[in-house]
């Protein structure tokens, strides 16, 4: 695999240059460089263990990198607090939605808007969000820890929702779901990205899924960014069908079933 020539814009939204980032004598990342631009949906791609949780965690401010840097807006952002990036504009959504379980659904989502002092538009932002995943009206004032996984999710995404981002990023939101729900959440998702302009960046075990979303894509490889490409061309390549989409049977049937699916984006 190459990565691809293409040179990233100078108006990204969010930009990693050369980042290295280490679980103590550990390295997860070498040199990676990406780019995000305004609008944008990109994924990143990998095996297990590849290091696609690492990028999203150093760009939140969770993993303080080695070297490189990351910048969000115009800003150098890199090792500050996770708190001051929220501030930024820049949300995340972790692995494993992390919702708090024993506060209600309600008070989840004021968690999301806990460096906000705009009382009204805090109210709207929650009408708002309601609209997107009408289920947590119904349940807003369950505790969190009672929900189902699916609606767990829809929580985090939520939550993230409600400090008014200008990027979110989500790491492996089908976890553990039914794909009926998975492409629930994404519909409603990308609708997010269509209404509001909302650029993704997205870390998503199911290639098939997240290279029919996506608009380019990065695959990530013991660290390294090996491939970069629209995820149209990425779908077309041997190697990417061969690691990654197994195509033949369910692979190519999963890539008809969300070809029908873009007609909203």
């Amino acid at each position: 695999m190459n990565v691809s020539n293409s040179s990233p814009n100078n108006s990204a939204l969010l930009r990693l240059s050369n980042i290295e980032s280490a679980y103590g004598p550990i390295r997860a990342l070498n040199g990676v460089s990406l780019h995000v631009n305004q609008g944008e949906v990109v994924t990143i791609l990998g095996s297990n263990g590849a290091g696609k949780s690492t990028v999203l965690k150093t760009i939140s401010g969770i993993i303080d990198p080695r070297k490189g840097t990351v910048e969000f807006a115009g800003q150098n952002i890199t090792a500050q607090d996770p708190a001051h990036i929220v501030q930024q504009g820049l949300a995340h959504v972790p692995e494993g939605r992390e919702v708090f379980p024993l506060l209600s659904v309600r008070h989840n989502l004021l968690m999301g808007a806990y460096t906000r002092t705009d009382r009204d538009q805090i109210a709207r932002d929650m009408e708002s969000v309601f609209n997107y995943f009408p289920i947590l009206r119904e349940r807003a004032e369950q505790d969190a820890g009672l929900l189902s996984g699916g609606q767990q999710q829809m929580l985090a995404i939520s939550r993230a929702l409600m400090a008014r981002p200008r990027l979110i990023m989500l790491d492996e939101p089908s976890l553990g779901l039914s794909p009926k729900l998975t492409r629930e959440i994404f519909e409603i998702v990308l609708r997010i990205n269509r209404e509001q302009g909302m650029t993704l960046l997205l870390v998503e075990q199911n290639a098939h899924l997240s290279l029919q979303v996506a608009d380019r894509g990065y695959v990530l490889e013991n660290g390294r960014i090996v491939m970069e490409d629209s995820c149209q061309r990425l779908r077309e390549k041997e190697d990417i069908q061969e690691f990654y989409l197994g195509f033949g049977g369910q692979g190519v049937r999963t890539e008809r079933r969300w070809k029908k699916k873009k007609t909203w984006r």
